[in-house]
């Protein structure tokens, strides 16, 4: 249920569906990284677990299609981690490094290095092609937000924090395969059940 796109027709329908989105062409993946609350871990490594904002944390890197589906999950980092340097190590950049992805372009923010395969904002823009770029990939890229929206939604420990021992909190890669059932099966978001509940809503 987590597959990456590496069939040529695949990889076509994933294409269309990304440019329908903000005309961005050969996009087959965002990329982005969210950082997991969890206990500190103790111990001689435990700091590495802190990050940036002081609190304890895994940094799951994922990459989403168009449809909000979680097609690569790496789950292994302390939270001290940058997102970039997660890439560089994944076997996902190995396979695009060694062109065994026959096509396609991933978007990333400007925390990632600018690759052949991965595209980043540009930081100033000045013609309006240059913002029209921006744009377009502001819009196409923010699925990966919304798959993390999405995700956190229907298992609230993802954004509230596990109180488990590390390697429990491991198993978050399993919970990655709930949320892509869920969108084959047409199952409906938490948050419009809870707003569809809600006698209080105003129509």
């Amino acid at each position: 249920f987590v597959t990456f796109p590496m069939e040529n027709q695949e990889l076509e329908a994933t294409i269309q569906n990304f440019y329908n989105i903000s005309s961005f062409p050969g996009v087959i993946g965002t990329i982005d990284c969210t950082r997991i609350p969890i206990i500190s871990p103790g111990g001689q490594l435990g700091e590495m677990y802190r990050n940036r904002k002081s609190f304890f944390s895994l940094n799951v890197q994922t990459i989403s299609d168009a449809n909000l589906r979680i097609r690569d999950i790496v789950a292994r980092w302390p939270g001290s981690v940058q997102d970039s340097m997660i890439l560089i190590i994944s076997q996902r950049r190995m396979f695009f490094e060694k062109e065994r992805i026959p096509r396609g372009l991933l978007l990333g923010n400007s925390g990632y290095p600018l690759k052949k395969y991965l595209l980043t904002p540009l930081l100033n823009p000045i013609t309006p092609a240059e913002g029209n770029y921006n744009r377009a990939h502001i819009v196409t890229r923010n699925t990966v937000k919304r798959q993390y929206g999405l995700w956190k939604r229907r298992f609230l420990t993802l954004k509230l924090g596990h109180r488990t021992f590390l390697e429990h909190t491991m198993d978050i890669v399993a919970t990655a395969v709930l949320p892509n059932i869920a969108i084959d099966t047409s199952d409906d978001d938490p948050l419009k059940i809870q707003y569809c509940n809600n006698p209080l809503r105003t129509r």
